[in-house]
């Protein structure tokens, strides 16, 4: 007998939700259309998150889906993380409420384990294997994370032995340009200890162009293609910052050692060498082979005194004279942004505190960017845009970073977001970037300016990798990439080795290699994966200090409409938190089509509407903090 024709049989995958339910989710072929079934939680209970299974789902009346007869067809996940209970006199894995809302049988293999444990274990079978007991003292939800994600700390003994492989062959510098006698400088935080990319500036000649230099440090020198090192990094694809710990791509003994650009040492370099004309044009670039040295290792809190009051530190006298042309170079180059648009990249952050004995996150604050952080971004930036056009004009293939206009709808939103919080946008149909750029100014510095410029980055959509060369509409860049940090980011180690073999004299390179897209695929991935853990281990480390705060009033804005209700985003600490639908007054409230107003019998709440809110409850494991109309 034939199914209603309401019901159907679909394939998809399983996304869990942490309070006991999932939904099946299907991307029918063909079709723009997501398919999300609701899976109640017996259904639910055999299979984790990221399962692909098959499934019937049926509609009912009201239009919802719900799925039945769930069979599993793969399993891309190998490990969970999980707390130990006890159930009939035998130990029992719970696992991580974002992965799976079951309990399964725990294999021990003879390790002693007691209720509450912190364990690692291998699924199979409908049975959890014991990899690993975490140690008192651990970080729990900082080892669910990393575990959920797929992420790994360790590197296999293989990759460290071939590390010191490669560290014991001295490498050639015949052919390299050596810049070593140049003023050069590089500028991070004071904290940082993987430094990979330099800036040197030769003051402006009798034409007035300047010369600028960024060296990047040479990672493709060290990292063979192909090897068990490279295999690594190119499965990370990323450094991954977890407030609190960072999963570096290549092993320390590379990235905070014989890569970083230490001050003092001799270090194998790729080097962009850019000239700029009095009116910020790029007129010239050049790309080689290089060694430098840096004179100095300046902070950021450095460079913004010099910058904005004139202050010389102790290690800036050794470039003291250079300092001016560097500022000089850096505004020049805004002038030529700001004829064409687009928004800066440096925005305000969120960063955590840490006790410096017991490290707990003791609190948060909002960091703005220095003039500082916006000299830098405007010299990567540039540097990344002129391998761009490089490579492009020669015709060779890369992975290249683009971003897509934003459709009229997102920029109807927009609009409408920036409305409702005082402003007046005016786009239009279409939002052009000299537009965008123009909108970027009207709110720099005002009160609601962080959440509107988080609405303003989920407008503009994310930025992906590509072997076709596109616009990249938020800088206003014909064609940019990523080529400023090979240390930590697979993308850029993939731009230097294309570099690198074209200046050895390969030409054999394939029109948009279909090679390289399919990296690009992977590292659109993984960059989302990586994102993903950074969100939640921010969310966690939000609830933990935000309990603190429970029964405090706090300002805020709306920056996102959901049918479970609204996000919040307070105002001084950048924390986004949850205004359940089933708290509001005067209910009940549905999103309308777009998700930009949840609407009431007598009252509306609207995306940008400021609000005065209360923190009612936090729940660290789930990594939410709620939030009640104050008064």
């Amino acid at each position: 007998m034939n199914p209603p024709a309401t019901s159907r049989t679909v394939t998809g995958h399983i996304d869990v939700h942490p309070r006991g339910f999932g939904f099946l989710v299907v991307h029918p072929s063909g079709s723009d259309e997501v398919l999300s079934a609701f899976i109640p939680p017996p259904e639910l209970h055999p299979y984790l998150a990221d399962d692909v299974v098959s499934a019937t789902v049926t509609a009912s009346a009201d239009g919802r889906w719900s799925a039945s007869g769930l069979s599993l067809l793969e399993r891309p996940r190998l490990e969970v993380y999980g707390e130990v209970v006890q159930r009939k006199g035998s130990a029992h894995l719970r696992i991580d409420r974002d992965v799976g809302n079951g309990e399964w049988p725990l294999e021990t293999a003879g390790v002693e384990v007691q209720p509450g444990d912190a364990v690692v274990a291998r699924v199979d079978d409908g049975k959890a294997w014991l990899l690993r007991k975490l140690e008192p003292g651990t970080d729990r939800s900082l080892e669910r994370i990393i575990v959920r994600h797929g992420l790994r700390r360790e590197f296999d003994p293989q990759v460290h032995a071939e590390v010191e492989q490669v560290l014991s062959v001295p490498h050639a510098l015949g052919g390299r340009r050596d810049l070593r006698q140049i003023p050069t400088v590089t500028v991070d935080s004071a904290s940082t200890r993987v430094i990979d990319d330099a800036i040197s500036v030769l003051p402006a000649g009798g034409d007035g162009a300047l010369r600028l230099f960024v060296s990047i440090a040479d990672a493709a020198g060290f990292v063979t293609e192909g090897s068990a090192l490279d295999r690594a990094a190119r499965e990370r694809a990323t450094s991954v910052y977890l407030a609190g710990a960072m999963l570096p791509m290549l092993p320390e003994a590379l990235s905070t050692n014989w890569l970083s650009l230490v001050p003092g040492e001799d270090r194998l370099c790729l080097t962009v060498e850019l000239r700029i004309d009095p009116e910020g044009r790029v007129t010239a670039a050049d790309v080689y082979e290089s060694l430098i040295r840096s004179w100095a290792k300046l902070s950021y809190t450095e460079v913004a005194d010099y910058l904005d009051k004139d202050e010389v530190s102790e290690p800036m006298r050794a470039v003291r004279d250079a300092m001016p042309w560097f500022r000089a170079a850096a505004a020049r180059l805004a002038v030529a942004r700001a004829g064409r648009g687009g928004i800066e990249m440096s925005r305000d952050e969120a960063r955590f505190t840490f006790d410096e004995e017991t490290g707990e996150v003791s609190g948060i604050e909002a960091v703005r960017p220095t003039t500082a952080h916006t000299l830098v971004e405007r010299f990567m930036v540039a540097a990344n845009e002129a391998i761009a056009g490089w490579l492009i004009d020669r015709g060779v293939p890369s992975l290249f970073r683009v971003q897509d206009e934003p459709a009229p709808q997102r920029v109807a939103d927009l609009a409408a977001f920036a409305h409702h919080s005082g402003f007046a946008a005016g786009f239009g149909r279409r939002l052009t970037p000299l537009a965008l750029a123009a909108f970027d100014r009207q709110i720099a510095g005002c009160t609601a300016e962080p959440a509107l410029r988080s609405v303003l980055r989920r407008s503009l959509g994310p930025s992906r990798y590509t072997v076709v060369a596109a616009m990249h509409f938020g800088l206003a860049a014909r064609a940019y990439l990523h080529f400023t940090s090979p240390i930590r980011r697979y993308a850029d180690l993939s731009v230097h080795r294309t570099l690198k073999q074209y200046l050895q004299g390969r030409r054999d390179f394939v029109h948009e290699d279909p090679s390289v897209e399919q990296l690009a695929v992977h590292l659109n991935e993984r960059s989302r994966t990586s994102s993903r853990a950074e969100k939640d281990r921010h969310r966690v480390l939000e609830a933990r200090v935000m309990a603190s705060h429970v029964g405090r009033e706090f300002s805020g804005r709306i920056t996102r409409v959901r049918p479970s209700g609204l996000l919040v985003q307070l105002d001084g600490m950048l924390v986004e938190c949850n205004l359940p639908a089933d708290s509001l007054p005067e209910g009940p409230y549905q999103p309308d089509p777009r998700e930009t107003s949840l609407v009431g019998p007598a009252r509306t709440f609207i995306i940008g509407m400021p609000l005065r809110v209360r923190v009612a409850s936090t729940d660290e494991q789930l990594g939410r903090v709620e939030l009640a109309l104050a008064g």
